[in-house]
């Protein structure tokens, strides 16, 4: 019986828009995220780099943006919350132990939070006993350590525990450890089709 579910926050809760990104960036110069912009990525992302070493270092793969044009790129990869996810999450919280487990850095947490102001995000936080963004901890999905980071400081059993998460490679992760998993189609579904896609039973607590 599943006692508590781990969610992922981008196009779980979040919607995100990669190809307004994309564009952006292309219009700056930037045409492909290669390797090493991906390093890059996962070293803001665990929090090994800050905002300004991160957007500096993107500088030299544009036609000389400015590290304010960059910043602007890069959080159009954020998109909106819609209410009703909000409002699925709270009935949720009174039966389950949620947590979430997001790869994400804090200049998309800063747009997120100056988007949705401080009463929709403070409402969304409560919902959960714990918060984990992977710029925090040190670690991002589907590195192991970033599961048992949340294992090691909660008494829960990854059988009784639904992972949530767009990237299959991150379901995947979380599967081979153990938790029951849903790889939420984007686009084709929404987290709150969870008991409706019989994932769980709402009475299974």
């Amino acid at each position: 019986m599943v006692n508590a579910i781990i969610f992922d926050l981008g196009d779980v809760f979040l919607n995100k828009d990669g190809d307004a990104k994309r564009a952006a960036f292309a219009e700056l110069g930037l045409h492909d995220w290669n390797d090493d912009l991906e390093k890059l990525e996962k070293k803001l992302e665990t929090g090994k780099i800050d905002e300004e070493g991160f957007l500096k270092g993107i500088q030299p793969f544009t036609n000389n943006a400015s590290l304010e044009q960059i910043k602007e790129a890069w959080n159009l990869g954020i998109a909106d919350f819609p209410l009703y996810r909000l409002e699925f999450l709270q009935k949720l919280a009174a039966n389950y132990r949620l947590f979430l487990l997001s790869n994400t850095d804090p200049i998309h947490i800063e747009k997120f939070e100056q988007e949705a102001g401080a009463s929709f995000y403070s409402d969304f936080y409560q919902c959960f006993e714990k918060i984990y963004f992977s710029h925090e901890i040190g670690y991002r999905k589907p590195d192991g350590e970033a599961y048992e980071h949340l294992i090691n400081n909660h008494d829960i059993q990854p059988k009784r525990v639904l992972f949530v998460d767009d990237k299959k490679f991150n379901t995947d992760a979380a599967e081979s450890l153990g938790f029951r998993v849903w790889n939420l189609q984007v686009g084709e579904e929404d987290v709150v089709d969870l008991f409706d896609k019989k994932i769980i039973e709402p009475d299974e607590v």
